[in-house]
């Protein structure tokens, strides 16, 4: 029978809360470098120019249809060699996980956008404003509060998707947990442990996800 002692993780504490701190804060660059991409991926697929959209599509298509993981990989192995520019592993996560969040972004985003009455955008325009103007000022305001819920769950899963970065050795706590695993050889109180700190924040904003979700549908 094995004996669990999660006392022995206390040793490492410190360990595991820099990578939480590196995993959160990751978490937050590539959600707003994302929803960057994503506005811009949205917005092309929905431009009047066909090479334009093309660009978008293939753009959220290739990202979207193959592995984050395989993308980690290429982004800091391949992409130098091909740019002639080296990255450092944190850069080359953060551009590879922005990306591929916002390759999603864009669908949730456009999907906001048509989901718009047409009429509302032609309202605007029998009120003097310009396509842009409409846009901005009546479509978007619309479309965000049906995107929101869309938006704050892609966002749960870009941060259980940092959790790969560890691969290319960032220093995030799944690799921080792999390091104290590795010294104390414990791994499977260390893996719990960091199982139950994802949890920990996960739950509660995925609680706060479905209440959202719920005040939305009766405001509707």
């Amino acid at each position: 029978m094995y004996q669990w002692d999660f006392g022995i993780l206390w040793s490492y504490r410190w360990l595991f809360l820099n990578g939480l701190g590196v995993t959160v804060g990751f978490t937050v660059v590539i959600v707003v470098l994302g929803l960057l991409f994503g506005l811009l991926g949205a917005f092309g697929t929905l431009s009047r120019f066909k090479a334009l959209r093309l660009l978008a599509l293939t753009f959220i298509e290739a990202f979207r249809c193959t592995p984050i993981l395989v993308q980690l990989i290429w982004f800091y192995y391949a992409l130098p060699i091909l740019a002639g520019v080296e990255m450092t592993p944190i850069t080359a996560s953060a551009l590879a996980l922005s990306l591929y969040g916002g390759s999603f972004y864009s669908e949730i985003i456009r999907g906001g956008i048509v989901s718009i009455d047409k009429g509302q955008s032609e309202a605007g325009a029998a009120l003097g404003m310009t396509p842009g103007q409409s846009m901005r000022r009546i479509v978007l305001p619309q479309a965000i509060k049906r995107m929101i819920p869309a938006l704050m769950n892609q966002s749960i899963i870009q941060f259980k998707n940092t959790s790969l970065v560890s691969v290319l050795a960032v220093p995030d706590l799944v690799y921080q947990s792999q390091v104290a695993a590795h010294d104390s050889y414990r791994p499977l109180e260390t893996y719990t442990a960091v199982a139950v700190a994802y949890a920990a924040i996960l739950i509660p904003l995925t609680i706060l996800v479905r209440r959202g979700e719920k005040r939305l549908a009766v405001g509707e």
